[in-house]
């Protein structure tokens, strides 16, 4: 018997249907074979193999998008594939092709390890591919971990920084915290769904669809309450939500900028795609407490990321404090996708098009920035677009989409979203959603004002240096990444193309 019940779980063991994320480990430990085979003088070409493969394997999953284990449970109902997984499976990996270029300028302005970099870019990427296709709390658990122990390491790489130091020590701290809360939250669960003396316990609480039919059961049990909400904490941390935010600011400004655009972008997509995924499955049945919760953290995040940012002068500060605004907006569509299940369809678009106007920013970012990677001003953009135009162009396309200025694509996702929370009569929320998105165009638009007129700065002193970083010229790897950037955020404003067909109509 024993036997047969491990013959049944081999079966289950699909690999081909996990071939992504296999190849992305593969990828990384081919890079560091090559750092100790090949002569130092030849390492130079390793970036452009983790680069080269990252792109191979993309368009490899853009061509075979749609995988014949769609609606199908592997590895005994540890994942489950389905079109949104593999929508964030591409998003995670163009996430990572775009980080690893961005640290081939980054990197190359610091005296650290280069290969290592690339190599935990990518375990991080096939973790959180994993993570958004999660059906069971073990497997949430151990690839959310597996990110978090990854961004650990990246966000102190410059370690010669006190301040990324400071930075990795801050997010050490929170990530140990909200890890805590997790998985004393999934504990909960897991008892309590156990509980044979309640009514449609379940041995396997862990699992989403177990633990969701579990709760259908037993609607107000207090520690099933209690567990939901520590869940929700945990992931809070993760995408930012107040009032588990405080970390943003310091983390984001002292990691390397590659690190804080993988941050902003694909950790905080990584949260969302998992807490869609709990509060229209698992969570399901306590609609009557995940939405006033969710509502109330929504609309604070708005308030405080939008307030916090208005007096940044730091940009990265500055676009970590504006993220969390970002994370307000998107929460407001998953409370809205708990009544209109099609929102879910707007979150994903708003993810997209917020992927691709960061990346846009953060790609001028990491020209701007010197050898103080940390210390990254306003001022310094001061007459960018009169030095540079390309720079400045793509600058303010991408902080224009982010400020939700049509015709944009930053617009249509707000647009999108919008409309939907306005289907679920979230009232109030829009209120406060609209407030937000006038409040941003202040500090989006002094961004912008920076790049394109030249600042008053003090007279220099007679034997007084400028102070300001000298802008790296722009190689063509990078800017024609950029140059894509800026047009498919032009693009998709004005026409959706077969994105608007999937993603909204639903």
């Amino acid at each position: 018997m024993n036997i047969e019940l491990l013959q049944a779980a081999a079966d289950s063991n699909q690999w081909r249907a996990i071939f992504p994320e296999v190849a992305l480990g593969c990828l990384a430990l081919a890079l560091l074979a090559l750092e100790i085979m090949l002569p130092k003088s030849q390492h130079k070409v390793i970036p452009g193999v983790a680069i080269v493969g990252q792109l191979a394997l993309l368009i490899g999953l853009l061509v075979n998008f749609n995988s014949p284990y769609f609606g199908t449970d592997t590895f005994n109902g540890l994942i489950s594939h389905t079109r949104d997984g593999q929508f964030m499976r591409v998003f995670f990996l163009a996430s990572s092709l775009l980080v690893s270029l961005l640290a081939t300028v980054s990197l190359a302005k610091q005296k650290m390890p280069r290969i290592e970099f690339y190599a935990i870019t990518l375990v991080i990427s096939g973790a959180m591919m994993l993570l958004a296709q999660s059906n069971h709390f073990v497997m949430l658990f151990v690839a959310l971990e597996t990110v978090t122990v990854g961004f650990y390491i990246l966000v102190s790489y410059f370690r010669a920084n006190p301040l990324s130091l400071e930075a990795g020590l801050k997010y050490l701290i929170m990530g140990a915290l909200s890890s805590g809360l997790l998985l004393f939250g999934i504990v909960l669960l897991y008892g309590v769904a156990g509980n044979p003396l309640l009514p449609g316990h379940v041995a396997n609480g862990m699992s989403f669809p177990a633990l969701q039919n579990f709760l259908a059961a037993n609607p107000d049990n207090f520690l099933a309450s209690l567990g939901i909400l520590l869940v929700l904490s945990g992931v809070a941390f993760k995408i930012g939500g107040f009032p588990f935010q405080i970390w943003v600011p310091d983390v984001y400004q002292g990691a390397p900028t590659p690190v804080t655009a993988f941050l902003a972008v694909a950790s905080k997509a990584a949260g969302f795609a998992i807490l869609l995924t709990l509060v229209t499955t698992a969570f399901a049945p306590y609609a009557s407490l995940t939405i006033p919760v969710l509502t109330v953290m929504a609309g604070a995040t708005l308030i405080f990321g939008n307030i916090a940012a208005l007096t940044q002068h730091n940009v990265k500060r500055l676009i970590g404090l504006s993220g969390v605004s970002h994370a307000g907006f998107l929460l407001m569509g998953v409370v809205a996708a708990m009544t209109v299940p099609a929102t879910t369809g707007a979150v994903y678009f708003y993810l997209f098009v917020y992927l691709i106007a960061s990346f846009a920013v953060f790609g001028v970012m990491a020209h701007v920035a010197g050898d103080n990677d940390a210390e990254q001003e306003l001022d310094h953009y001061s007459g960018l677009a009169k030095q540079h135009p390309f720079l400045g162009l793509v600058l303010a396309i991408g902080l224009g989409s982010l400020a939700g200025i049509p015709p944009l694509a930053g617009f249509m996702g707000k647009l999108f979203v919008f409309i939907d929370a306005f289907k679920a009569e979230l009232y109030p929320l829009l209120a406060i959603a609209v407030i937000g998105v006038v409040t941003s165009i202040y500090y989006y638009f002094g961004w912008i004002k920076s790049a394109f007129f030249d600042t008053w700065r003090a007279p220099l002193l007679e034997g007084e240096a400028d102070d300001r970083p000298a802008v790296t010229a722009v190689r063509w790897p990078l800017g024609f990444a950029l140059s894509i950037l800026a047009i498919s955020t032009i693009v998709l404003g004005f026409y959706q193309f077969c994105l608007g067909e999937w993603f909204l109509n639903r």
